[in-house]
C-alpha cells in the first residue's frame, strides 16, 4: 500500500507558494513555512507500515506535467493533497489531474480550508473522494487502511468527509484532538527521510537555514481572526509535547542537520504554559544546547521579564509578537485580549534580555477608520522591532472574522482564488464602510514602506550586516525580496 502526501503546484511560475495558513501566498519577504503537518501525517502513515512518499512541489516549483510524471511513477493507492483557500479550486482540479493518470488512487484533501467547508469542498470536483478534516494523522491512518483492503464503508471513520458510491456526500462526526502527542513521529526526522532540503525554506526575521518544528497545538487565547485554533486544532485547548520529548527532538535536528542556525517552535502560543517554557529552558542550559542554536516562538504580549532572561539564556533570539492594532478599543472588538500597555512593557522588557521582536501589525478590524490605522502605524514606531509586517485582515471560512465580514457584506466577492492576487501576493477582499479593500492595500504597502526605509532603521541593519556574520544570509536575502517586491501591490 503506497501513499503519496504532496503540496501540489500552485503559482510556481511567480515564486514559492506557501499553503501554510499564517503566509498562504507567494510573500513579499520571502518567508516559506515547512510542509509540517503533511510530515507528521506521513510519520504516522511510515509507522503503521505504509510506503510514503511526501512533495513540496511548490518549493521547488515543479510544474504540474512535472509533479504528475513522479506521482505516476510512484503510483500510489492514496494520494493526501494539502489545500488552502486561495488555491482550493487549484487543489480540486490537481485532483482530477491524479484521477486522469491514474483513475483508481484515492484521493483526499487535508488542510484548514477543506476542514471549514468539508460539504462545499468536495462538491467542487468530483474527484475528489474524501476530505480529512483538522488534526488528520490518525484519519488517515485508518482511511489507508480500509483502502488497503477494499472496504469503501467509511462510516466508521472519525473526521472524515466522503463520497458514496452513489455520489452522496457523508460527514462523519468529528475525531477527537490527539491528547499524546509524545506520540507522534518527530517531522525533523520526516524531513530528513524524504530530502526535504532546509535552505528550500525561510522565513525573514530568523537566521538562514531554519527548521520549523511543533511543540504543541491549539491555543487558549480567543482572537477572532486566527484560523487554526478555530477551525483545526482547537481553540481554549492547549495541548504539549513534553520537555524531554522537544529536547529529543532538537537533538535530533542537531545531530541530522548541522547547517541548521535556527530552529522554529511554530506553536501559536509557545509561552502559554509558562513553566513547561521555563523547563524547556533548564534542560537546553543544563545539556549545552544553547550554544548550538538559537530559537524563536510565537509568544504573547503578556510574558514577563524573568521568563525572557531565562529564555535568551537558553538560546531564544527572536519573539513573534501580534501587536495587531494600535487603538484599545480594536484590540477589544478583535478578542485580542490584550492591553496596549502591555506591547509597550514587552518591548521594553525584551530589549533588557536581548531578545529582538519581529512584530505583526493588522488593519481593517471591526471599528478600523483611517485614524485608528494611522494609530496602528504610530505605534509600530513606538515599539520598533526588529521586524515589522503590516497586513489586511485576513478573513478564512471557519472564523469568527469570515463570518463578521460575510453577514456585514463586507467580502468584495465569494470567489476564493481572489484571496490572492494574479501573481500569487496576498490580497485584500474586505471593504468596510470605513475604508476600501483599496484603500488597506495602500495603506500596509506605504506602512510597509515608510517602516523600513527610515534612514535609522537602514542604519542599524548595515549596523547588523557589519557587525554580526550570522545574520548576512539572513539580511541580503530578505533584502533582495524586499528590494524585489516593494514597487508590487498586493499584501
Amino acid at each position: 500500500m503506497k501513499v503519496f502526501l504532496i503540496n501540489p503546484p500552485f503559482k510556481v511560475e511567480y515564486g514559492k507558494f506557501s499553503r501554510d495558513q499564517r503566509s498562504p501566498a507567494i510573500t513579499k519577504s520571502g518567508t516559506v513555512y515547512y510542509p509540517t503537518w503533511l510530515a507528521s501525517a506521513t510519520g504516522v502513515l511510515e509507522e503503521a507500515g505504509y510506503e510514503c512518499r511526501l512533495l513540496d512541489s511548490c518549493v521547488k516549483q515543479m510544474n504540474d506535467e512535472t509533479t504528475l510524471a513522479i506521482i505516476k511513477d510512484f503510483a500510489p493507492d492514496m494520494i493526501v493533497i494539502d489545500t488552502s483557500t486561495p488555491s482550493i479550486y487549484n487543489d480540486c482540479k490537481f485532483a482530477e489531474k491524479v484521477k486522469e493518470v491514474l483513475p483508481e488512487c484515492f484521493t483526499v484533501l487535508v488542510g484548514t480550508h477543506p476542514s471549514a467547508l468539508p460539504e462545499e469542498t468536495m462538491e467542487l470536483n468530483t474527484s475528489v473522494d474524501a476530505v480529512a478534516r483538522k488534526e488528520y494523522e490518525y484519519t488517515l491512518r485508518e482511511l489507508a487502511h480500509y483502502v488497503k483492503i477494499g472496504n469503501m464503508d467509511f462510516r466508521q471513520i472519525l473526521g472524515l468527509t466522503y463520497r458514496t458510491a452513489d455520489g452522496k456526500i457523508i460527514s462523519n462526526p468529528d475525531r477527537p484532538y490527539i491528547e499524546d502527542l509524545d506520540a507522534l513521529p518527530f517531522v525533523s526526522k520526516v524531513y530528513k527521510e524524504h530530502g526535504v532540503d532546509p535552505k528550500d525554506y525561510f522565513f525573514a526575521a530568523a537566521e538562514y537555514p531554519m527548521m520549523i518544528i511543533f511543540t504543541g497545538r491549539g491555543c487558549p487565547n480567543s482572537c477572532f481572526f486566527c484560523v487554526y485554533p478555530q477551525v483545526f486544532h482547537g481553540r481554549k485547548l492547549y495541548r504539549t509535547r513534553s520537555p524531554q520529548n522537544v529536547v529529543e527532538e532538537i537533538k535530533y535536528i542537531l545531530t541530522n542537520f548541522p547547517e541548521i542556525k535556527s530552529i522554529g517552535f511554530e506553536d501559536d502560543t509557545f509561552t502559554a504554559d509558562i513553566e513547561r517554557t521555563r523547563i524547556i529552558c533548564k534542560m537546553l542550559i543544563e545539556q549545552g544546547l544553547n550554544k548550538k542554536f538559537n530559537w524563536w516562538v510565537n509568544a504573547r504580549v503578556d510574558l514577563d521579564l524573568e521568563t525572557m532572561q531565562l529564555m535568551k539564556e537558553a538560546g531564544c533570539r527572536l519573539l513573534i509578537a501580534g501587536f495587531e492594532s494600535g487603538n484599545q478599543a480594536i484590540l477589544n472588538k478583535m478578542h485580542k485580549g490584550i492591553k496596549l500597555e502591555w506591547s509597550k512593557q514587552y518591548v521594553k522588557n525584551a530589549k533588557k534580555a536581548g531578545l529582538i521582536i519581529h512584530g505583526c501589525f493588522m488593519v481593517g478590524n471591526p471599528g478600523d477608520t483611517k485614524e485608528t490605522m494611522e494609530e496602528t502605524f504610530q505605534l509600530s514606531l513606538k515599539l520598533n522591532p526588529d521586524t515589522a509586517q503590516f497586513f489586511p485582515l485576513m478573513v478564512y471560512p471557519g472564523t469568527e472574522a469570515y463570518k463578521w465580514a460575510q453577514t456585514r457584506g463586507y467580502l468584495t466577492t465569494n470567489d476564493f482564488s481572489k484571496w490572492v492576487t494574479e501573481d500569487g501576493l496576498h490580497s485584500c477582499i474586505i471593504s468596510t464602510p470605513e475604508i476600501s479593500a483599496e484603500e488597506l492595500v495602500a495603506f500596509c504597502d506605504e506602512a510597509r514602506r515608510r517602516y523600513y526605509l527610515r534612514p535609522a532603521y537602514i542604519f542599524s541593519k548595515l549596523r547588523q550586516f557589519i557587525f554580526y556574520p550570522a545574520e548576512r544570509k539572513r539580511l541580503l536575502k530578505a533584502g533582495v525580496r524586499f528590494i524585489k517586491f516593494i514597487s508590487k501591490k498586493g499584501k
